[in-house]
């Protein structure tokens, strides 16, 4: 299923008197892909910079770099990003016959590649307990059955907040609270897929929320995490809404942690009592064709 989406992504800093401005990073376009094409962008920033460059950071992602000179009492960011987005329909992936039950091993061509995507960043032991539960009783499990399982169980089970604060909790802190926001979800279910030796990676993007869908994360970047299988690559699981595959999931970068891919992130020259607040306001819609 193919669909027209705009993504409009505003971010406003306020201060109480002019300040200088740092240099700003910024995560706002799309990775694109076989499933997503950039169709058209724009990137508008007030007051404007004297310098605006584009790189490419370690995992390819795309990074805007934006220098500024003299003071101001606002800064505004205003990305707007029109795609076309191909959904993935099919329901299974087509695994190497030696990944499709656990216990397996990856490669010897695969491993070296994915070793930081199998490092737990995080103590293990509790997650390591919440992830087994996950498995059947017997010897084998299918590899796909235990990332769904695990999947719904953190959407049935947890309670979905909506938090603006800086940092993620820890995988135990979820655990403990049952609740937690979208980047939360994706760093439990991360260390949860590490423990069982699954390799794994944070993403951090938009969602396309249709009216009446019950989907979490609207309104503000979404984060999910992805899994490495053998023969299907690295798949797409959102534990908040319980979604496998790119639907209604727009990536922009993908790292090993959340703060490697801060989609805005930079600093300003004056005292800390001149920071006011922070706006942040992100839309998805779809577009008639």
């Amino acid at each position: 299923m193919t669909s027209l989406l705009t993504v409009r992504h505003s971010t406003v800093y306020r201060y109480r008197e002019p300040v200088g401005l740092g240099e700003h990073r910024m995560m706002f376009r799309p990775r694109e892909s076989h499933d997503l094409r950039l169709i058209r962008t724009n990137l508008a920033i007030t007051p404007q910079p004297v310098h605006l460059r584009w790189l490419h950071d370690p995992f390819d992602n795309s990074v805007a770099v934006a220098t500024f000179e003299g003071t101001t009492a606002e800064l505004r960011f205003e990305s707007t990003v029109t795609l076309e987005h191909f959904e993935n329909t099919m329901p299974e992936y087509p695994l190497e016959e030696y990944a499709r039950t656990y216990p397996f091993r990856y490669s010897d061509e695969d491993f070296p590649n994915l070793e930081r995507a199998l490092a737990h960043q995080y103590p293990v032991g509790l997650v390591s307990e919440w992830a087994l539960q996950f498995l059947d009783p017997s010897d084998t499990t299918g590899t796909m059955k235990i990332l769904r399982a695990m999947t719904k169980g953190i959407r049935e089970r947890f309670i979905y907040t909506r938090r603006v604060e800086k940092g993620v909790q820890t995988p135990e802190e979820t655990l403990r609270n049952r609740r937690g926001s979208c980047r939360d979800f994706a760093v439990l279910m991360m260390e949860a897929a590490k423990s069982l030796g699954i390799a794994a990676r944070f993403v951090s993007g938009y969602i396309f929320v249709p009216n009446s869908s019950g989907l979490a994360g609207g309104g503000a970047t979404h984060a999910w995490m992805q899994a490495y299988l053998p023969g299907a690559g690295w798949i797409d699981f959102d534990p908040t809404n319980s979604i496998i595959g790119n639907r209604n999931l727009i990536r922009v970068a993908v790292a090993w942690a959340p703060d490697q891919v801060l989609p805005l992130w930079g600093a300003y020259v004056g005292s800390p009592e001149a920071f006011l607040d922070m706006e942040v306001a992100v839309t998805v819609t779809e577009v008639a064709e």
